[in-house]
């Protein structure tokens, strides 16, 4: 952590040690703050995607040898920039990101954010945002569970994946509703990896984490999140109860069959439907591309909603619910912005304990 030219650059492995890491609970409230100024329109934002070929990755004589491993894996090899600004500040966050990476012993994405003063546009501290990155999306989580348990008192989680956003989708619900879990039920590819996840949050979470190798729990849950890098659907629509509520944060992991049910009988949200239907890679989205339709064009038609709209879904929803989530970079924008002052409270209290020593 230093300043060069009154630029601030925060390290989070440094945040982590001098115990100035946003927790849990301030991460579910910079998201809240941010929904607040998205749904009345003072935060706004967009996002740019530029995804480079798998062919050309696989080109390369050192890393063909290992096509076989990503057969059922996208390399998601791409390069995104999402930009905002709020009330106070304005924000750009890089993401570099590769699949591939992990073999490397590196995160599978990385994650830069620059901060701004909204009026000059100038930097003001740029931030290591990896890991807050995943802690911002396991927050869609709570959103959605917490409407799910209006609807009944307890409910059981079935979670397909284990990496970042799936370990922050676990802390997410512990947190804003831990006694309304029943048990979250773990499938990733390798099962090796669910029960290291269940391992390392065990002492974290009351609720039980059941690592299983197939998708029969899934029959028992009134909630599915989907948060993996999937080439294709990673359940079938036979095995949802019939008025589940299914939340995909990864990218086309959802059956046709399931999205034309849910289409005709139920209810289809998206965080905000323009980006998602510009963005294109998910499993909604890509239902109407394919037809050669425009989900943005079509969706209102149709009634598809938007979290960033002021509607309360959760009222109507008595049918299967469908929930797509980008990531709208307001809400790393929030998060960036209670990172960077939380940071600067600890160093301003630092300055006056050692000022009256």
């Amino acid at each position: 952590m230093k300043a060069s030219d009154d630029i601030l650059f925060l390290n989070a492995g440094d945040m982590e040690h001098s115990d100035r890491a946003l927790t849990i609970g301030e991460i579910h409230l910079a998201t809240a703050k941010a929904w607040d100024e998205i749904r009345s329109g003072t935060a706004r934002g967009g996002k740019a995607v530029f995804s480079l070929s798998e062919e050309e990755f696989w080109s390369r004589p050192d890393f063909s040898a290992f096509r076989e491993d990503f057969a059922d894996e996208r390399l998601g090899w791409k390069l995104s920039s999402l930009y905002g600004v709020n009330s106070t500040y304005g924000g750009v966050k890089v993401i570099g990101a590769n699949a591939f990476n992990r073999r490397l012993g590196l995160p599978r994405s990385t994650s830069t954010f620059i901060l701004f003063d909204k009026y000059t546009l100038r930097p003001i501290a740029i931030l290591d945002e990896t890991a807050l990155s995943a802690d911002r999306t396991g927050t869609y989580a709570s959103i959605v569970a917490e409407r799910c348990l209006r609807r009944q008192a307890t409910v059981s989680v079935f979670l397909l994946g284990s990496g970042p956003v799936a370990r922050s989708v676990i802390r997410s619900l512990t947190y804003s509703c831990e006694t309304g879990i029943e048990q979250i039920f773990i499938r990733s590819r390798r099962i090796e990896n669910a029960r290291a996840l269940a391992i390392a949050l065990s002492a974290e979470t009351k609720i039980p984490l059941l690592c299983v190798e197939d998708n029969r729990a899934m029959r028992d849950c009134a909630l599915v999140i989907t948060a993996t890098n999937a080439r294709a659907p990673v359940f079938g629509d036979e095995e949802l109860q019939e008025a589940a509520t299914t939340l995909h944060l990864g990218g086309d992991e959802a059956p046709a069959d399931y999205l034309r049910r849910v289409l005709r009988s139920g209810l289809v949200i998206c965080d905000d439907l323009p980006t998602v239907s510009r963005r294109n890679s998910q499993s909604i989205a890509l239902h109407f591309s394919r037809q050669g339709l425009s989900m943005e064009a079509v969706g209102p038609l149709i009634g598809i909603r938007s979290l960033s709209d002021m509607q309360d879904w959760s009222l109507d929803a008595d049918g299967p619910t469908c929930i797509t989530c980008v990531g709208l970079p307001m809400l790393d924008l929030f998060v960036a912005q209670a990172s960077y002052e939380k940071y600067c409270r600890a160093a301003d209290a630092d300055r006056i304990a050692g000022c009256t020593v």
